[in-house]
């Protein structure tokens, strides 16, 4: 796949960034609704109330609308819907981090949301750019995961020979993981069994 497809770069006004973002956020919110391929271009424009032209002023294709809307959403919090939170890098922050994931999941009862869990299940073998798109998405959570790590492990919080990136990995696997299962359930039972374990093995680690 060519690079020709990913969004294009702009040196953007204030207005312009504004319209920008205007339509990512109603793609986003489509996309939580409907789905990626229940969501059109046209669709988008409407949502945003703006014309075609400009729309594909900033997006010269659905494929490079959904790559931004990737974008966007792996530089959101690790738990959708809330502020970014302070450094993951101590058991009492990890642990309100659980609880936050928690609560979010249980304030929405499971309805569908445009995370980066949710894209990839619909375009994790769409395509290879798409796929790479999500792919760094994920890894960028992981070393906001591994940082706090790090901090934990060079305070000695954590033991020298913890393994940081199978922590991170498993922190975010559980946070992925429970989400779905909790999504399709329609309980936040299987996220706070997979927090819980998941912080337990952190802790195992503990000096």
């Amino acid at each position: 796949m060519s690079d020709a497809t990913a969004p294009r770069p702009h040196r953007l006004t204030s207005k312009g960034q504004a319209t920008r973002e205007r339509i990512l956020l109603a793609a986003t919110e489509l996309i939580a609704a409907r789905g990626v391929a229940g969501t059109g271009t046209e669709d988008v424009r409407r949502a945003a109330g703006i014309s075609g032209s400009q729309l594909y002023h900033y997006f010269d294709s659905k494929q490079a609308l959904i790559r931004a809307v990737i974008t966007r959403q792996a530089e959101a919090p690790l738990v959708p819907g809330r502020p970014i939170m302070g450094a993951l890098d101590s058991f009492d922050a990890l642990q309100a981090w659980a609880d936050a994931a928690i609560e979010h999941l249980e304030s929405t009862g499971g309805r569908n949301e445009c995370t980066l869990g949710s894209l990839a299940g619909e375009l994790g073998f769409a395509d290879e750019a798409s796929r790479e798109d999500l792919s760094r998405g994920f890894l960028h959570w992981q070393s906001i995961l591994h940082d706090g790590l790090r901090a934990m492990r060079d305070r000695g919080d954590l033991r020298a020979d913890a393994d940081l990136e199978e922590l991170a990995l498993t922190l975010l696997v559980a946070l992925q993981g429970g989400n779905l299962l909790g999504q399709t359930m329609r309980s936040s039972a299987p996220l706070r069994a997979s927090m819980h374990a998941a912080l337990a093995y952190v802790r195992s680690f503990e000096r």
